[in-house]
């Protein structure tokens, strides 16, 4: 495996199980609340990232990233998942990344792919995915963290009191 795929499936560990880490704390209501009309809940956040994860992933380097199946706006609307269901919707969606990134080849890396019908070397493209889902699941921190307040179990280096 090359370099570039260890560090970029190391980043991707660490954002998940910040993901995983923020998503425990929490119960299904908390999973729902959304701190006001414009902003989108932790539970609506896990179905995105999901419904893009398993577009962007799925034959990666012979389709394009976005699917004709996807209904990305269906992604922001609340459908009411427990918490199982969307603990089984994210994980479905991680191991669906994992598994084409485990795939690759240093040469795949340098092929181009296309996502939304523009062409990007497949590297760049992972590039885009990992920082896409880093501010989605920073997102989903911040919203966990304003609910639990003292309660909030910190992902990353906690302050030092």
């Amino acid at each position: 495996m090359s370099i570039f795929l260890k560090a970029m499936l190391q980043e991707m560990d660490k954002i998940k199980k910040q993901g995983d880490g923020t998503l425990v704390q929490l119960t299904e209501e908390q999973l729902y609340f959304a701190p006001d009309s414009e902003s989108n809940s932790i539970a609506v956040l896990v179905q995105h990232i999901a419904g893009n994860m398993r577009s962007r992933s799925t034959d990666f380097l012979t389709t394009d990233g976005e699917k004709p199946s996807r209904d990305r706006d269906a992604e922001f609307t609340h459908h009411r998942l427990s918490k199982e269901e969307l603990m089984q919707e994210w994980e479905d969606a991680w191991a669906i990344f994992y598994e084409t990134v485990h795939a690759l080849s240093q040469e795949d890396l340098l092929q181009m792919v296309s996502v939304k019908g523009k062409e990007t070397p497949a590297m760049a493209a992972l590039m885009t995915q990992l920082v896409h889902y880093a501010g989605h699941i920073a997102q989903m921190m911040y919203v966990a963290k304003m609910q639990l307040q003292e309660d909030w179990q910190t992902q990353s280096i906690p302050k030092k009191k």
